[in-house]
């Protein structure tokens, strides 16, 4: 297609998918993943669950396993967009959630914790890129799912950080792998010991995200990515995506048991009733020496 044909195609798909998702959602006011795919082959995947900043729950990650194996099956599939609904792409983990891991022992913990990565990280499990639309902030696990997709768009506003150890805990989901792949070893030392939120135009700056464009472009550039992208051969792009991959993920499966384990030890100790409480609380966390 033209680069002219495809810009106005980007404009008015946007515009498209927008209302689709107001009516997906008045259709199945239950579902938290709204999906849908146009006419060059480009799923979008949303998460839905504005009111409380699309957090990652057990129940959600089900959903959006179960959404990833259907959208993996669609035969014409050429590329997916992974977007958030409302003002966030995703604020993290679940607070009551995190809380109940103080009342589990360390055991369960560790398994609990390696299945609650599956269900987010089987988005590499798409056969085709995925490019995440970042509209809004993107913390903690919020971040470790925008890390684990192929690309990352920002919007201007967004706000980005592995807020684990001022909450009280060691970061998971792949955090400590993709991190310094990312962004390199001191930059993510630094991100992820002092759990700072950086802006959208820091992470451009430091490579975590590819660009950032107004909060109001943000699904439409990530989407017009996801077109170029799908214009290439099908199977060039398919078999040099496994192989990307699978380079990326040389290592993965010792991080994540390393972070289960860390993870669990960390629920045990008191730091992170603190930090739960200093969210609640709206102040800063003070944990003692």
């Amino acid at each position: 297609f033209p680069n002219q044909t495809i810009n106005m195609q980007v404009t008015v798909a946007a515009r498209s998918f927008l209302r689709q998702m107001r009516g997906l959602a008045t259709a199945a006011p239950s579902a938290s993943v709204l999906t849908s795919m146009d006419a060059h082959g480009v799923a979008t995947i949303t998460l839905s669950n504005p009111g409380k900043l699309n957090a990652l729950t057990e129940e959600l990650g089900d959903e959006f396993s179960a959404v990833v194996r259907r959208v993996s099956a669609e035969p014409k599939l050429r590329a997916v967009v992974l977007t958030g609904e409302g003002k966030a792409f995703s604020a993290g983990g679940d607070l009551g959630f995190l809380e109940e891991r103080t009342r589990t022992s360390a055991l369960k913990n560790v398994d609990d914790m390696k299945k609650f990565y599956a269900r987010f990280l089987s988005v590499r499990s798409l056969p085709v890129p995925v490019v995440a639309a970042i509209n809004g902030s993107a913390v903690g696990a919020g971040l470790c799912l925008a890390a684990a997709c192929d690309v990352r768009i920002a919007g201007a506003s967004a706000r980005l950080g592995w807020t684990f150890a001022t909450l009280g805990i060691h970061p998971g989901m792949a955090a400590t792998h993709f991190t310094a792949a990312l962004i390199g070893p001191q930059q993510a030392a630094r991100l992820l010991l002092t759990g700072e939120l950086i802006s959208a135009e820091e992470a451009a700056a430091i490579g975590l995200v590819l660009e950032t464009v107004p909060d109001a472009d943000v699904y439409a550039r990530a989407l017009g990515l996801a077109h170029r992208i799908a214009r290439a051969s099908p199977a060039a792009v398919r078999t040099l995506t496994a192989t990307l991959r699978a380079q990326q993920d040389e290592g993965l499966g010792r991080a994540l048991a390393r972070e289960a384990d860390a993870q669990a030890h960390c629920y045990a100790a008191p730091d992170l009733l603190e930090g739960i409480k200093a969210i609640r609380e709206r102040r800063a966390a003070v944990f003692p020496l």
